[in-house]
């Protein structure tokens, strides 16, 4: 069957590939065309690419485990209110944005851990109520040993800058000396001290860190002049064929608006190791998927906050970007064609960071002051760099991503951060000739399976599974290689090419296949037409061998039946009709191909056309299917008070030859051999044997394993000097009640003693079980045959029966 599928297959395929091809180019035409030129059915295509692509990246790219470079400080529920709890701490630091001086004992903190290095991602524009903390917290990032980096945002009412010059000298920063000048005017008990008693974090007291006086800060530091502002922020890029992004954004009136940096405190200038943007980079429905390494206000690049960081970690002096690699120090990355990449997130916030509350930085500050452990793990934060910011909901900084509708803004930071440190691998987007090549694809294999198959079940299924399980596709070679290809785009190409070539299919291929049936179905037999039409050719009158289950039925007493109804023919007829449905019907529904009838006999092949490895169990299926048939007829035949009626089945597997018989002017599909003869000849032993369904050893052999029968007799065909074992079909596999499975074990019984010569024990166990079922037909005719050999033996006795008729 499969092979003769195939064949059919590779048929259609000669015949209209060229039209295949066609197809496919024209929907890959379209859907190009959707994806270039935009319009309603572009932005649906975005719509649908960017679910697409979160769905991708969320089933094949989570990773496991916890990311070894970074480490996540989160600004917490918990650490707002413990710090508003704690008495201490809420007089000390407020409330949200806490004083600069609660940073100073993070900062002290974490270089006491071992940190690599730390990452604020908040910004600090604007200046203190009391400018000592601004001084005091400056000064102890001058102090520290652990690189510090701070975010900037941008805003249209923010003042340019002017272009800074990486190619002189910086301008002097303001030095350590005026700050460390300006905190020794203040009064000692003015500044912050650790506490000197042994009381927990929780505890009710430890010293005061009191406000400092107010001392303005243009008087303790020297201005930072624009120049030096600009050089703070800005950092040396390198660009070939990849012009920045520009810091603008479009007004409600569809206006361009250009943006600047926004100035941090002037304090910080010369104490933070460098600034970044932190702005939102989100797209249009507000998922963060994406980044871009750096923008321009026309005058200077300014890096995003993690690019910064990695560049002074990795010890880069400018940022290059060239064609779809970005280079840092000597660490590559590979990037899209505009210079962006997507973010390779791994999972949510908690399953790929290690996450720790502010709240137990701080407490582990007050402990270590008091000379007690922390609490924290020796490598919580050692030789990691620690990414600040807030994940709790009062904050506002909760974005989508893939992973989350509802996640922390800090999570790329960290994401971008993790992959410029670690594997290096960003999301890219393939070329976009890669992705048509896969649209044609795509296109090509959906025409080419529809218009071969043409299933009707497929022809639903198909376009719904390219739209579901595209990214069962492109999701591995994402995983891979880390290269997005377009996913909504060939879904669109398959699906316009599955309307093509179900359109070609019903309007064009039906047109012949019905010109086909409607001229021959009247003189051969349906499943024939069928495979005619498929080969697209007349049938041939040669055949071939083949193995297949033949089944022979008939009426048991058909010419006494008959008699009833000589004076009414007609009713006859119907009744005939009635029965010749209702078991052909049985046979069809297990894919038997009908041969013929004669009178009230019904011959029916399995195997043959259509090819069928499992043509025994079927046949046997559809054996047991006419008698429960038949027993239901009869059951009505008897409320009409019609007369009774019994069928006799036959069922042999033989390789027969198989083929178109008859002549140029009329021919009939049917077959020829030994094994038909069986089958037929079986069909009549059931008279004597007084079973229903027989069957050969043939038969048996295939379909032992689904099927429970009674091994009758041993038998030899007239003509032949070979015997054969021959079997009743009682049930399929498990179908067996408990009453005739006991009457199937004596009869084995009985059967073996039989043949053993040992007539009367074969009678006297065939006595036992009698009672307890007297209609079992085979159980009588061995009874029967036992009584007779055991009053007169028969002189050559072998235990084989023979069947001449």
């Amino acid at each position: 069957m499969a092979g003769e599928r195939w064949k059919i297959l590779r048929l259609r395929w000669r015949n209209h590939w060229k039209r295949m091809v066609g197809v496919a180019a024209l929907a890959t035409a379209l859907a190009a065309a959707c994806e270039l030129l935009g319009g309603s059915l572009g932005g649906w295509l975005e719509e649908a690419e960017r679910g697409a692509y979160d769905k991708t990246v969320t089933t094949f790219t989570r990773m496991q485990g916890k990311s070894p470079h970074v480490v996540v400080l989160a600004i917490d529920q918990p650490s707002l209110d413990g710090i508003r709890a704690n008495p201490q701490y809420a007089r000390n630091y407020g409330n949200w944005p806490y004083s600069r001086n609660l940073w100073a004992r993070i900062v002290e903190q974490l270089e006491a851990e071992g940190a690599r290095a730390i990452v604020f991602d908040a910004v600090m524009d604007e200046r203190s109520t009391d400018p000592g903390m601004d001084l005091a917290f400056a000064q102890v990032l001058r102090d520290t040993r652990v690189p510090f980096f701070l975010g900037v945002s941008t805003n249209a009412e923010a003042k340019p800058l002017p272009r800074a010059s990486f190619d002189t000298p910086p301008p002097a920063a303001p030095s350590a000396a005026p700050v460390a000048s300006a905190l020794d005017a203040l009064p000692s008990e003015a500044l912050p001290s650790a506490p000197d008693d042994a009381q927990a974090p929780a505890g009710e007291a430890f010293p005061d860190e009191e406000a400092f006086q107010d001392v303005e800060e243009e008087q303790a530091l020297p201005p930072v002049t624009p120049e030096a502002m600009a050089r703070a922020l800005a950092f040396p890029m390198r660009t070939e064929r990849h012009p920045l992004t520009p810091l603008v954004r479009v007004s409600a009136d569809g206006e361009q608006v250009p943006y600047y940096p926004v100035q941090p405190i002037p304090a910080l200038v010369g104490a933070m190791d460098g600034f970044g943007l932190v702005d939102q980079e989100t797209d249009p429905d507000g998922f963060m998927r994406r980044t871009r390494f750096a923008y321009t206000d026309g005058a200077n690049a300014y890096p995003t906050l993690p690019v910064r960081v990695a560049a002074g970690l990795l010890g880069a002096s400018a940022v290059e970007l060239s064609g779809r690699t970005l280079r840092l120090g000597s660490r590559t990355y590979a990037v899209d064609a505009e210079g962006g990449t997507g973010i390779d997130f791994g999972g949510e916030l908690h399953e790929r960071f290690e996450v720790r509350s502010l709240l137990q930085v701080l407490d582990a500050w007050v402990l270590r002051s008091q000379g007690r452990p922390t609490g924290l793990a020796p490598d919580t934060f050692r030789g990691k760099v620690v990414v600040i910011g807030g994940n709790a909901v009062g904050l506002n900084d909760v974005k989508a991503t893939p992973f989350s509708p509802a996640a922390p803004g800090v999570v790329k930071q960290a994401a971008v951060l993790n992959t410029l440190l670690g594997d290096g691998r960003f999301f890219t987007e393939a070329p976009l000739w890669m992705s048509l090549v896969l649209v044609f694809v795509v296109a090509f294999t959906s025409v080419v399976l529809l218009m071969t198959t043409r299933w009707t079940p497929l022809e639903i299924a198909w376009p719904m599974a390219l739209y579901l399980g595209m990214h069962c596709v492109t999701g591995p070679i994402l995983a891979k290689t880390g290269t997005y290809l377009l996913t909504a785009l060939p879904s669109l190409a398959g699906m316009l090419a599955s309307v093509a070539a179900v359109a070609f299919n019903h309007l064009v291929a039906n047109k012949e296949t019905e010109f086909i049936r409607q001229a021959f179905s009247r003189f051969m037999e349906p499943k024939l037409v069928e495979q005619m039409i498929y080969e697209n050719e007349l049938p041939r009158l040669d055949g071939e061998n083949v193995e297949i289950t033949a089944f022979f039925s008939d009426i048991r007493g058909f010419s006494t039946f008959s008699e009833r109804f000589k004076e009414n023919p007609r009713e006859l007829v119907r009744i005939l009709n009635t029965y010749l449905t209702r078991v052909s019907g049985a046979l069809l529904k297990e894919g038997g191909c009908l041969d013929k009838y004669i009178g009230d006999a019904v011959v029916c092949l399995f195997g043959a056309p259509m090819r069928q490895p499992d043509h025994a169990v079927r046949a046997c299926r559809g054996a047991l299917a006419a008698k429960a048939e038949v027993d239901r007829l009869r059951e009505e035949f008897r409320a009409k008070g019609l007369p009774d009626m019994y069928t006799r089945i036959g069922l042999n597997s033989a390789v027969n030859f198989v083929g178109n018989f008859g002549s140029e002017q009329l021919f009939s599909y049917t077959a020829i051999g030994d094994g038909m003869n069986l089958a037929a000849r079986l069909e009549g032993a059931n008279k004597a044997y007084g079973s229903v369904i027989m069957i050969g050893p043939r038969t048996y052999e295939l379909a032992k394993e689904h099927i429970e029968v009674r091994e009758l007799d041993r038998v030899r065909v007239a003509g032949k000097t070979e015997a054969v074992t021959v079997y009743e079909l009682l049930a399929l596999k498990g179908g067996l009640d408990v009453r005739k499975r006991v009457t199937v074990e004596r009869y084995h019984a009985a059967l073996a003693l039989y043949r053993e010569k040992r007539f009367a024990e074969a009678a006297a166990v065939l006595e036992a079980r009698r009672l307890e079922d007297p209609e079992d037909g085979p159980t009588q005719a061995l009874l029967e045959r036992c009584h007779k050999y055991a009053k007169a033996p028969p002189p050559e006795f072998d235990g084989v029966a023979s069947l001449d008729k």
